[in-house]
């Protein structure tokens, strides 16, 4: 049956209509018509779709709610490799920076660089043909990530065909990530329900993109920045600044506070002021990235091992903040290292609620003289791991206790012995059921045999039914075996 000119031309029309309002509340978040209005068309655009499934084309902005579950993700090489940046922590670092780029080009003038808040979210690399969003892929380790296309087109901001680029060909870079207050109510919601709480919203962000059902990704609210050309063909783009133009023109949305840097003492007045001022963001950065802006320029400088000469990324100092020693816990390593762990008064630190941190040995607590009920500062070291920096001694009520580390493994009572001049204690126990679980979760780790889905939960569920005692078990279960837990059973 053919089909109607005025249908095709009505759905043409929505189709146009709905990628308009959605880049205005997405991107430019300005916009110009209620979310009933915009539903109303969305139905209407769906209807037609359905009537007329011929006319259902790969960037209608119906295809965003999620298609069908996978089964798994396929591997994808890229065509531009994703390399990571080398790491610098002061201003003296980014001027030797700032040198060595000089010598490279041989030159004593003033560097063109652009500053660029690094997000703290998923990068991602996506593909356009003819304008047509046609991959969306993670950064993998560089080289390869997975094909994450279905789930990208769930991203209300990402463009599924660009704006003016129908003779536009290119690949870009660019960062997956949630807002501070969406993550906020996600785990608000999870609370609610007694789910598993967030650690942080790059958590959630990396999370999302890589779940198997993307109508699951279609329900979190993901944005997106993007921040490198990695091809293009149609356009002629002479530097980062450009780039970043050409982008904008495309509808791709990108960050409005990076800044075009004349010399490294602009770069390093940007980078003092984000330091400051980066918790006023609605998102989290972890740093600054900073681009030499002549595209020619990089090109010529090349690469070193894993990163770019003419790229460096800024990190913050770690952010630190007060709390509460509430209690001292040990755990048992699977080498038998006893650890105690400071479980403290929630607290927000660099983009995540902190419960607990590392006290690393009883040295430490002693040096430090931290103990129970302590106002104490802590820090997330390289923004990643807790840990205790101090206590506040002159906070202290009189309520405080010394904490005495045990004699005996918490775990399966054997003695913990210290071996003289080692800082760390051991339970010496040969059955150590701490040390049998944690031997168990170490090897079945991204750092050892990478076995997909067995993580910790499931290991001890395991181990707590008495289907495994050692890691040759996790080879001898039977599909009857895990189909009677919980959560296995259909």
């Amino acid at each position: 049956m053919e089909v109607p000119h005025e249908i095709q031309t009505r759905l043409e029309s929505l189709k146009k209509e709905l990628e308009h309002h959605s880049y205005l509340y997405y991107v430019e978040d300005r916009p110009e018509i209620t979310d009933y209005e915009y539903d109303q068309l969305m139905r209407e655009l769906i209807v037609l779709e359905n009537e007329y499934p011929e006319l259902l084309s790969a960037d209608s902005p119906s295809q965003r709610v999620g298609g069908k579950p996978l089964a798994m993700f396929d591997s994808v090489k890229h065509r531009v490799p994703l390399l990571s940046l080398d790491k610098t922590f002061s201003a003296d670092e980014l001027r030797s920076f700032d040198q060595r780029i000089k010598k490279g080009l041989n030159t004593e003038a003033e560097i063109e660089y652009v500053a660029e808040l690094k997000i703290d979210g998923l990068t991602v690399a996506l593909t356009y043909e003819n304008g047509l969003l046609v991959q969306g892929a993670t950064r993998g380790d560089g080289i390869a990530g997975e094909d994450v296309t279905a789930n990208i087109k769930t991203v209300k901001s990402i463009p599924l065909r660009l704006a003016n680029g129908e003779q536009v060909s290119l690949g870009v870079r660019g960062e997956v990530y949630i807002k501070k207050t969406d993550f906020e109510k996600l785990n608000r919601e999870h609370e609610r329900t007694g789910e598993v709480l967030f650690a942080n919203p790059r958590n959630i962000a990396a999370g999302s993109l890589r779940q198997l059902d993307p109508k699951v990704t279609a329900s979190r609210p993901l944005d997106a920045f993007f921040y490198d050309i990695l091809f293009i063909e149609g356009r002629d783009v002479a530097t980062q600044w450009d780039g970043f133009e050409c982008m904008k023109n495309l509808k791709l949305k990108i960050n409005s506070h990076s800044k075009l840097c004349q010399g490294i003492e602009k770069v390093i007045e940007f980078c003092e002021y984000w330091t400051l001022h980066r918790e006023e963001l609605a998102y989290e950065i972890d740093g600054i990235v900073v681009k030499l802006n002549s595209l020619q320029d990089q090109v010529g400088l090349g690469f070193t091992a894993k990163a770019p000469r003419s790229k460096i990324a800024y990190k913050f100092p770690a952010q630190q903040v007060e709390t509460k020693v509430l209690g001292i816990i040990i755990n048992v390593g699977r080498t038998g290292a006893v650890t105690p762990t400071a479980v403290l008064e929630p607290v927000r630190v660099a983009g995540s609620t902190i419960s607990r941190a590392t006290l690393h040995n009883e040295d430490n607590i002693r040096q430090k003289d931290i103990r129970i009920g302590d106002q104490v500062i802590i820090q997330k070291a390289g923004d990643v791991i807790p840990e205790v920096v101090r206590s506040l001694p002159e906070k202290r009520t009189g309520g405080e206790h010394i904490f005495m580390m045990p004699e005996k493994c918490p775990e399966c009572g054997a003695e913990v012995y210290r071996e003289p001049g080692e800082a760390v204690a051991r339970c010496i126990g040969a059955t150590c059921p701490a040390q049998l679980r944690e031997g168990i979760i170490h090897f079945v780790s991204r750092d050892a045999m990478d076995i997909q889905g067995l993580g910790e939960a499931i290991i001890i569920q395991l181990i707590d039914a008495r289907l495994i005692h050692d890691v040759a078990d996790l080879y001898q279960i039977k599909f009857d075996d895990l189909i009677a837990l919980e959560r296995f059973g259909t």
